[in-house]
């Protein structure tokens, strides 16, 4: 069966693309969820109209993101927190951590946003990836101290 998608679909296609999928994959799962339409005539139209208006809105986002990762580019945020003998930290400084620090410099990100494989869990100086849109990311010096 061939629809066109209406979203991006990770290993699947991109929005606006013409897919050949399985009858069941459709009916169960990309239409009702409105992910996708039927490939008819009038829909590819319709479709195309959207895909225009959301390229549109996507340049300007990603204008916007480059503006804002110039403007992280160099940000510092230190975070104090209790830590052992060894720098050893007592729990750990998460992306939500970095999140309400950015945004104790006029930073608002979202914290899932904040890319961390994992939980800084000792004293120092670390650089956080921020992405802010899918291509543009900008990093954030983090650098955690001991609290007195």
């Amino acid at each position: 069966m061939e629809v066109i998608l209406r979203e991006d679909i990770e290993k699947l296609g991109s929005r606006g693309e013409v897919v050949k999928v399985a009858p069941g994959y459709a009916r169960n799962f990309l239409l009702p969820k409105k992910l996708a339409v039927q490939a008819t005539g009038a829909n590819k139209k319709i479709v195309e109209q959207e895909r225009q208006s959301h390229l549109r809105k996507e340049a300007k986002h990603k204008t916007e993101a480059e503006d804002l990762s110039k403007l992280l580019t160099g940000v510092s945020v230190t975070i104090a927190q209790k830590a052992g003998e060894n720098d050893q930290l007592f729990g750990s400084v998460t992306s939500k951590d970095v999140g309400d620090a950015l945004a104790a410099k006029n930073f608002t990100i979202d914290r899932r946003k904040i890319q961390m494989d994992e939980p800084i869990k000792q004293l120092g100086e670390f650089k956080v990836p921020v992405r802010l849109h899918k291509d543009v990311t900008a990093e954030v010096t983090v650098i955690v101290v001991k609290e007195e």
